[in-house]
């Protein structure tokens, strides 16, 4: 079981909205101060918001991408923020735009090293991705919850593809009493 001190750190939620309209990107970026847009580069106009810190991808069909958040709650907010400086460009947003969280990437410590090949044997094959001469860690793809991990030599995990915070918690659970159970966890 992860204790307290092993307990995953949310590194980014990425969600998903929009405004139901065509957007005029030229116009937004000129008008929304701190925003670069380069057509040439990127498809999207890019909004940092600094308080919660993130970034608001803002695309031609009204479609908007927010990334860089530390939690779920700081998504409601920046994507708050973006939309209330839409309307302050005359933009009609909707009063409440459906938000959906597409991805929250998490990192934890399973609180010693682990031996990745006794754990590919382990876990067994079909859920297992081990190349340690292409990339230095084991991918293991979950179905509950329904994430995949990426857990290291050193004791680290990433854990992405969850919808809800406590997805990775539960990820980090479940490897570590599989390592418990295969002797695999120091």
């Amino acid at each position: 079981m992860i204790t307290s001190e092993h307990s995953p750190t949310i590194e980014n939620v990425v969600a998903s909205t929009g405004v139901d309209r065509e957007l005029n990107l030229d116009a937004v970026a000129e008008d929304l101060d701190g925003t670069d847009y380069d057509q040439e580069k990127f498809p999207g106009a890019v909004y940092r918001t600094q308080n919660p810190k993130s970034a608001a991808l803002i695309f031609r069909s009204g479609k908007i991408v927010c990334t860089g958040a530390k939690s779920t709650d700081d998504v409601y907010k920046s994507l708050d923020i973006v939309f209330d400086e839409l309307r302050d460009l005359g933009i009609d947003v909707p009063s409440n735009p459906e938000i959906t969280i597409q991805n929250i990437v998490s990192s934890g410590d399973l609180g010693s090293t682990v031996n990745l090949n006794a754990i590919a044997i382990g876990f067994g094959l079909e859920n297992i991705e081990y190349e340690p001469e292409q990339f230095p860690g084991l991918v293991y793809r979950m179905d509950d919850p329904s994430v995949v991990t990426l857990i290291f030599a050193s004791g680290k995990v990433v854990v992405t593809g969850a919808k809800e915070p406590a997805d990775a918690g539960r990820a980090l659970d479940v490897i570590s009493s599989r390592l418990d159970e295969l002797g695999l966890l120091d």
